[in-house]
This record gives C-alpha cells, structure tokens and sequence, in this order.
C-alpha cells in the first residue's frame, strides 16, 4: 500500500533532516520540537473527529433521505443519454448500464458509502462484457476516468473538516471545487474519448458537455467582473442558498416518495457518528506523520526548494498526494488549515485541490484488483475482477488529475486571490 510507503518516509527523512540539522547546525531545538509535534498532531487529530460527529451526522442524514427518496435514481435517468455514448461498447439496456449510472450519481451526491458497492457491482458487469478477462476493456477504463475525476455536487466532507478548524465561510470553496472538479471531469472524458475514437462531435455528448463548458464559463465571467468583496459574498451567498436548496429539495423527494423523512435521516445521521468515529486512528496516524515531518524542517526545505510561486505552493502537498492516497491527501488539507489558518489561500486551495480529483490509484486497486502495479492495494473489496493490463487507464486518471490541479490553481487566484 503506498501510504505505508509515504508514512514511513515521514519519520526516516524527518529523523536523516533532524540529525543533519543537529549535527551541521547545532540546531538543539528541533528533536524537541518533533517530539512537541506528535503530542500536538495526535491531539488534534482527536479533536478534530470528534468535531466531525455532528456535522457529519447531519449530512449523511441528509443524503440518506436523498437516497431513499429516489434523488439517485432520478439523476442517474437524467445522464443517461450521455453515458450512453460514452460507453458504445455496453449493449444498450444491459443490467451494468443501471449500476454505472447509480454509481456516478452517488459519487456526485457524495455518497460513498452507495457509491462504491456500486461501483464494485458495474465492474463485475463490465468484466462478463470483457473479451480479454485479464486486460482492462474500453468502457472499463471510461468507469475508472469518471471515478478518479470525481465530479462532486457536494462536498461534504471538505465543508465538514473547514467548519472544524473554524473557517469564517466553511462553504466558500463550493463554487470554486465544483467548477475545478468539472474541469477534470470534462478533460477526463475528452482524454478517454480521444483514446478511444469515441465521436466527441455527436449532438448529444456536444449538446450536453458544451452547454454545460457554456455555464460553467459563464459562472467565471460572472466571478471575474466582480471585486474581491462582491465576489467573497456572491461565493458565499450561492454556495449556502445552492446547499439549503439541496436540503430542501430532498426533503421533498422523500415526502413524494411517501417516506418517513425523520426516521430516515436519523438513520443516516447514525452513520455520522460511526464514521467520525471510525477515521480517529487514521486521521491522528496521517497528521502525526506530517507533523514530524513539517517539524524536523524536512516540509520547509520541500516547499523552498520547488522555486514555485510561494502563495500557492504550500498547498502542493496535498495535490501530490491525492492521486497516491486520499486519506494522505485529507491530512495534507487539515495539515495546511492548521499551519496557514483555514481562510488562507493555502488552506482553500488545498481544500479545492482535495474536491477536484479523487484517487486514482486508489480506484484502479478497488476495481481493478491489478497485480502489476506498485500502488496495488491487496483485496480491498471482494468485488475485484483481478484485471492485470490496465492499458491507458493510468495516463488517462493522472491526465484527469492534472486538469483539476491546474483549474484548481486557477479558480482559487480568482475566488480567492486576495483573501
């Protein structure tokens, strides 16, 4: 697994840095000041789940009333003319067609917890659809591009963790992770498409991702011709009339649906609370890593020695870091927030980079199951179709990645430039 990789470099480069320091420097303070640091880190990963439990426990309250009251279903009719163009290869009607298009609109609703038994469940569908069992079919590596872009209306969990570390507007990267992620997801399928000889110029996909181009160009012009104040309060403005009228919108669905709407947000807001308490180890695991890391100096000397932009490089990290492992990634955003302060740039572009892409080697291990590759992550759901060959499916996740990465960069300078 490539976080036991990454966590274990944490302490030996922290600990090579600190002694050369000791040694070359006479710098007595820094042992002390890593040992500070996972007392610190681990306490405040602590508290941060615990913070987590009730903002956590309202939304997945929240998204459980969705679910049941048909929101997933009615999105996943909603893109079905276009993922049918963008998977020729599955025959039209085919039981996957139905777990691929619940799955990506689970994804986009931030349900991850019926996402991903769905996700498994459409992989199995494509591998009986798949001629060579041991390589990675078209619409198999199209699935995978759309995951690792990870289009997300809601993002949850980067609200939740802004709202623990005491951001002014938990919201106000709403706006600006919903156009980076749209970004990658647009050229995720442009890549795929390219590789595929996929016809780009057919009226539905046109129509579709170019109105769509259209509006989210729309949103930055808008955005552009705005002062810094405007543009913070318009943000802010959207993104909580946007979240309240999701809220509201899936209260109606489960009173049309003729469901009892509390008990089930209850039910929901339940896993709240197991989630919160379920990421403490790997939270304080995460964060005392970086800490020992940051404290030893090792982090300073990374950052300076880029020669890149200082107002956005700290939260470069956290970019690197998300194709590799999402859990690493969460603790390089919570990681910035803590050092820089939540409203810093850094600590929104961070937040913005962790919302823009999801990770990719992470998917391809869960879906694929593949054996070949260094970032295999061994029987992390029973569902693996034991793919070996993935293709183009890597280039074509980290190109995705990329894309996000650079609109993130972008749309931060103009959501948050002078923040």
């Amino acid at each position: 697994m490539v976080l036991n990789y990454i966590w274990i470099a944490f302490f030996l480069i922290a600990f090579i840095v600190a002694v050369v320091k000791l040694i070359f420097f006479a710098d007595f303070t820094v042992f002390p000041a890593i040992m500070q640091s996972t007392f610190d880190t681990s306490k405040q990963g602590f508290e941060i789940s615990l913070g987590l439990t009730g903002v956590l426990s309202l939304w997945l309250g929240i998204m459980k009333v969705g679910e049941k009251g048909g929101v997933v279903n009615a999105l996943a009719r909603l893109l079905g003319p276009i993922f049918a163009r963008l998977f020729p290869d599955v025959p039209k009607g085919h039981p996957v067609v139905g777990n691929i298009f619940m799955n990506l609109a689970a994804n986009m609703l931030g349900l991850d917890n019926a996402a991903t038994p769905l996700g498994l469940k459409a992989m199995e569908g494509l591998q009986e659809l798949n001629a060579k069992k041991d390589t990675a079919s078209n619409p198999m590596i199209m699935f995978l591009v759309l995951n690792t872009s990870g289009l997300t209306l809601i993002p949850v969990s980067i609200m939740t963790y802004r709202f623990q570390c005491a951001a002014a507007q938990p919201t106000d990267i709403f706006v600006p992770i919903l156009l980076a992620t749209f970004v990658s997801t647009l050229a995720g399928i442009i890549i795929t498409s390219l590789y595929q000889r996929i016809n780009l110029f057919n009226r539905t996909l046109l129509l579709t991702l170019g109105g769509m181009s259209v509006f989210m160009a729309s949103i930055v012009w808008l955005f552009s011709r705005m002062d810094a104040a405007t543009m913070n309060i318009a943000g802010s403005t959207t993104a909580n009339v946007l979240l309240l009228l999701i809220i509201i919108l899936f209260i109606l669905a489960g009173i049309r649906k003729k469901i009892n709407v509390y008990d089930v947000f209850i039910e929901g807001a339940k896993e709240g609370f197991s989630t919160a308490v379920r990421i403490i180890p790997y939270l304080i695991a995460v964060l005392v890593g970086i800490g020992v890391f940051r404290a030893s100096g090792a982090m300073d000397w990374l950052i300076d020695g880029t020669g890149l932009p200082s107002d956005w490089v700290g939260a470069l990290p956290t970019a690197l870091m998300k194709p590799l492992s999402g859990s690493g990634a969460r603790g390089m955003m919570v990681d910035a927030m803590n050092t820089y302060g939540a409203d810093s740039f850094v600590a929104r572009l961070s937040c913005v980079f962790q919302g823009s892409t999801d990770t990719t080697f992470y998917i391809l291990a869960v879906y694929f199951g593949s054996t070949d590759t260094t970032f295999y992550v061994l029987a992390v759901y029973f569902g693996s179709v034991g793919i070996r060959y993935t293709r183009h499916a890597v280039a074509c996740g980290l190109l995705a990645d990329l894309a996000g990465v650079v609109a993130a960069i972008g749309v931060c300078y103009l959501f948050f430039a002078t923040s």
